[in-house]
């Protein structure tokens, strides 16, 4: 095999060395990930020191495989497991994820995402579908007379901030500042973020709380038939969230529910722009629209790594062995794109029919928001195309710095 600029595959151990600031990986990981499908899907991450995962039905069993967490303090200590202590500078942002959905395991995983789950399902999401269709075209005739536009912060940015707020029961004018708060949180997901960037996540995690503290003592003061009313009013077995639980639930649903929507939006436009084929016929129909959209999930993923802990001791069938607390990578864009699940994948095929994609995750842990994001992507991106026949990319839009949220910094189209 050719060699692949970024990454280095020693197959006969499966080692690695990736290098995920390189910008011919980070811009289009597609040729390592063929790399690693071909000489190793299971490899050891030198830079990283831990074990990631890119075959398809690895990553789909390990997601499911309730020996893995995404946490581990709950059956091991720090000292038992030598991991270091808190950094007191995170200390706000270590409170918003201590209690947050993502994070937990049962029982209070089950407890949390119970509360909130019902709002999610898609009988109720489908509800939306006016509000969604109605702020979609609103936002087009705000800047279609104009003939061009940089389409993420106008379009893909405003459509899933605005209904997960409204949703929560939050102000729609705070939506400038939910933004602000989530993207400096979000810097914190990506591999060794800087001393500034923590600092920043800290303060940005310290206003978002002090915040919606203000906003939930006006919910209980005065109820509304919101999300966020719900998840204050509700118990399970007797009992009720509490605030710090009620906020990072909250900060979670307002992150999660639309910074991965937003980088999925400019993926796809991109995608269909540059796959040269019809828009029009891609969403002709609902079930072509569909189609269009599990294939866009699929080809160009919005986030590309999940990871998990080792709750016990535990060897894989390919004799990987794990210690309890050790933690692994799964690459959900890898496994998107395995040439054993889909034919021909780095082709852009919006009429595959070739199982699910792991974009939203599995198991236990499955986006909660993917009904949701769905719906968004069903209804938003067919209204633009159709409103804006002409639309084309100005230039080639660049690609964050970013591996785990893979999306574009700019998307500039004209028409």
């Amino acid at each position: 095999m050719p060699e692949v600029p970024g990454i280095s595959i020693d197959g006969s151990s499966r080692r690695v060395s990736l290098d995920v600031r390189d910008p011919a990986f980070f811009r289009n990981p597609l040729p390592a990930y063929a790399a690693l499908h071909e000489q190793c899907p299971a490899f050891f991450w030198e830079e990283r020191q831990q074990w990631y995962f890119a075959g398809y039905d690895q990553v789909n069993g390990l997601l499911r495989d309730r020996r893995f967490g995404r946490q581990i303090l709950h059956v091991a200590t720090r000292d038992e497991l030598g991991m270091p202590e808190p950094k007191p500078h995170l200390k706000d942002f270590d409170a918003l994820e201590a209690h947050s959905l993502l994070e937990l395991e049962p029982p209070a995983h089950t407890r949390l995402r119970t509360l909130v789950n019902r709002a999610f399902v898609s009988r109720q999401i489908e509800q939306l579908r006016p509000e969604i269709e109605a702020l979609s075209h609103a936002v087009i005739d705000s800047f279609e007379k104009s003939g061009e536009v940089e389409l993420l912060k106008t379009y893909a940015e405003t459509i899933p901030v605005t209904i997960i707020a409204r949703m929560l029961g939050i102000p729609v004018e705070a939506a400038p500042r939910l933004l602000d708060w989530s993207h400096r949180m979000v810097r914190m997901y990506v591999f060794n973020p800087s001393f500034e960037t923590e600092l920043d996540a800290n303060q940005a995690s310290a206003e978002f709380a002090t915040y919606l503290s203000d906003v939930i003592a006006e919910k209980r003061a005065n109820p509304g038939d919101d999300l966020l009313t719900h998840m204050i009013t509700s118990e399970k077995d007797g009992e009720r969230l509490s605030d710090a639980e009620l906020i990072s639930t909250t900060v979670l649903l307002l992150n999660a529910g639309h910074e991965a929507t937003v980088h999925q939006i400019g993926n796809a436009v991109r995608t269909i722009l540059q796959s040269g084929l019809s828009p029009a016929e891609l969403f002709a129909s609902e079930d072509s629209t569909e189609r269009a959209i599990e294939e866009c999930l699929r080809f160009a993923a919005p986030l590309h790594i999940f990871q998990r802990y080792a709750l016990t001791d535990i060897e894989l069938d390919d004799g990987i062995a794990l210690k309890k607390g050790d933690k692994i990578g799964l690459m959900l864009g890898a496994a998107n794109v395995d040439p054993r699940k889909f034919s021909a994948p780095d082709t852009f095929k919006p009429d595959r029919d070739e199982g699910p994609n792991v974009s939203f995750g599995a198991g236990l842990h499955f986006c909660i928001g993917a009904p949701l994001a769905r719906l968004e992507l069903n209804i938003s991106l067919p209204i633009l195309f159709r409103r804006l026949p002409g639309m084309r990319l100005k230039h080639e839009p660049q690609v964050k710095d970013s591996f785990h949220f893979h999306g574009l910094e700019r998307l500039e189209v004209a028409w």
